[in-house]
């Protein structure tokens, strides 16, 4: 017999993820998953693409790729991830956002509507951004360099008075290299033209969405590459905050 869970606790819900986030600091970026695999697991999520070939955006089960110029295209069955998250986006808690928050407010807007630090949450942002800036990796050749010295000094762009979507995870802090702690994010804009990694924004009107999950569906690589990764480097928090959440 299976137990039930309590009232208002959260139901059963697996986020699949393909490799793990101190893989790629470590710099495991060829990918082995294709998208045609990816969304057999889910219709909503994020990662990169084979080789760091911009970063990835999965919203309404369409897997959309974003370039370092901004712009946003369909990306193809047969591309492949070395990272990626997805999950079957069914949200659980919903609200309206109070007008004109930046990134940081709305992070403590979320945080108030959760149950428990302690779980891994979808979140959606949907609505009128004034401004949204973001940055997206570059393509690179072997030998790959780490995340770190990536990332550093890649161009930002600004998007302004744009409608769109800041679509990605909240994850627990004991998840620290397997997923980034905190939050992840990426945008796109309702054309699905325009996005990339988010930095910080600013909503002029939206809602948000979350949907709880309790289950992870890890997937490692079978490449040598992750066998000879050193996934636990000393100083891997400062690796995560440096590629993942400069501004």
């Amino acid at each position: 017999m299976t137990a039930q869970a309590p009232p208002g606790a959260p139901r059963r819900k697996t986020v699949f993820q393909s490799s793990l986030m101190s893989a790629l600091l470590a710099g495991v970026y060829d990918g082995e998953l294709t998208v045609r695999e990816l969304l057999q697991h889910g219709d909503f999520g994020l990662g990169t693409f084979d080789s760091l070939d911009g970063e990835m955006i999965i919203v309404d089960g369409m897997c959309h790729r974003l370039r370092s110029d901004g712009g946003a295209t369909l990306a193809g069955p047969e591309d492949r991830t070395p990272f990626a998250v997805v999950t079957e986006f069914t949200p659980s808690i919903t609200a309206e956002l109070p007008a004109d928050l930046v990134r940081d407010e709305v992070v403590r807007f979320i945080r108030r509507l959760t149950r428990s630090e302690n779980y891994l949450y979808a979140v959606r942002v949907t609505g009128h951004f004034a401004w949204v800036r973001t940055r997206t990796v570059r393509r690179q050749d072997r030998p790959y360099r780490p995340l770190v010295e990536v990332t550093r000094g890649e161009p930002v762009q600004r998007f302004d008075d744009i409608d769109g979507i800041v679509a990605g995870f909240r994850t627990p802090l004991y998840e620290r290299g397997i997923g980034v702690p905190g939050g992840h994010v990426h945008f796109i804009d309702n054309a699905r033209k325009r996005g990339g990694h988010v930095l910080d924004f600013k909503i002029t009107t939206a809602s948000v969405e979350l949907c709880p999950a309790t289950d992870l569906h890890l997937a490692l690589p079978l490449s040598d590459a992750f066998g000879r990764a050193d996934l636990d480097p000393a100083d891997l928090e400062q690796q995560v905050r440096q590629a993942e959440n400069h501004r």
